[in-house]
Protein backbone atom coordinates (compact mmCIF):
# COMPACT_ATOMS: atom_id res chain seq x y z
CA UNK A 1 0.00 0.00 0.00
CA UNK A 2 2.82 2.37 0.83
CA UNK A 3 4.52 1.93 -2.54
CA UNK A 4 1.25 2.55 -4.41
CA UNK A 5 0.73 5.74 -2.42
CA UNK A 6 4.21 6.99 -3.23
CA UNK A 7 3.71 6.17 -6.92
CA UNK A 8 0.47 8.15 -7.01
CA UNK A 9 1.99 11.14 -5.21
CA UNK A 10 4.95 10.97 -7.56
CA UNK A 11 2.64 11.11 -10.56
CA UNK A 12 0.76 14.09 -9.11
CA UNK A 13 3.95 16.01 -8.35
CA UNK A 14 5.42 15.09 -11.73
CA UNK A 15 2.37 16.43 -13.57
CA UNK A 16 2.41 19.67 -11.59
CA UNK A 17 6.16 19.89 -12.16
CA UNK A 18 5.71 19.60 -15.91
CA UNK A 19 3.22 22.45 -15.79
CA UNK A 20 5.61 24.60 -13.76
CA UNK A 21 8.47 23.73 -16.11
CA UNK A 22 6.53 24.74 -19.23
CA UNK A 23 5.27 27.91 -17.56
CA UNK A 24 8.73 28.86 -16.29
CA UNK A 25 10.31 28.26 -19.67
CA UNK A 26 7.73 30.28 -21.62
CA UNK A 27 7.56 33.16 -19.14
CA UNK A 28 11.29 33.04 -18.32
CA UNK A 29 10.62 32.57 -14.60
CA UNK A 30 13.63 30.89 -13.07
CA UNK A 31 11.96 29.93 -9.79
CA UNK A 32 9.02 28.24 -11.53
CA UNK A 33 11.38 26.46 -13.95
CA UNK A 34 13.62 25.09 -11.20
CA UNK A 35 10.64 24.20 -9.04
CA UNK A 36 9.18 22.26 -11.95
CA UNK A 37 12.40 20.34 -12.50
CA UNK A 38 12.67 19.52 -8.81
CA UNK A 39 9.03 18.42 -8.65
CA UNK A 40 9.70 15.98 -11.47
CA UNK A 41 12.91 14.58 -9.96
CA UNK A 42 12.50 14.51 -6.18
CA UNK A 43 9.93 11.64 -5.96
CA UNK A 44 12.69 9.32 -7.19
CA UNK A 45 14.95 10.40 -4.33
CA UNK A 46 12.50 10.41 -1.38
CA UNK A 47 11.07 7.11 -0.17
CA UNK A 48 9.08 8.31 2.86
CA UNK A 49 5.55 9.26 1.78
CA UNK A 50 5.02 11.91 4.45
CA UNK A 51 8.32 13.59 3.63
CA UNK A 52 7.49 13.38 -0.07
CA UNK A 53 4.17 15.16 0.44
CA UNK A 54 5.74 17.88 2.61
CA UNK A 55 8.58 18.56 0.18
CA UNK A 56 6.15 18.49 -2.74
CA UNK A 57 3.85 21.07 -1.22
CA UNK A 58 6.80 23.31 -0.37
CA UNK A 59 8.02 23.12 -3.96
CA UNK A 60 4.51 23.84 -5.25
CA UNK A 61 4.23 26.93 -3.03
CA UNK A 62 7.76 28.17 -3.76
CA UNK A 63 6.97 30.14 -6.97
CA UNK A 64 4.16 31.94 -5.14
CA UNK A 65 6.38 32.83 -2.18
CA UNK A 66 9.52 33.80 -4.11
CA UNK A 67 8.52 36.32 -6.77
CA UNK A 68 11.66 36.60 -8.85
Amino acid sequence: MDSMTSIMWGMVFGAIGMGYFVYGKKQQRVVALLSGVLLCVFPYLVSNVILMVLVGFVLIALPFIVRY
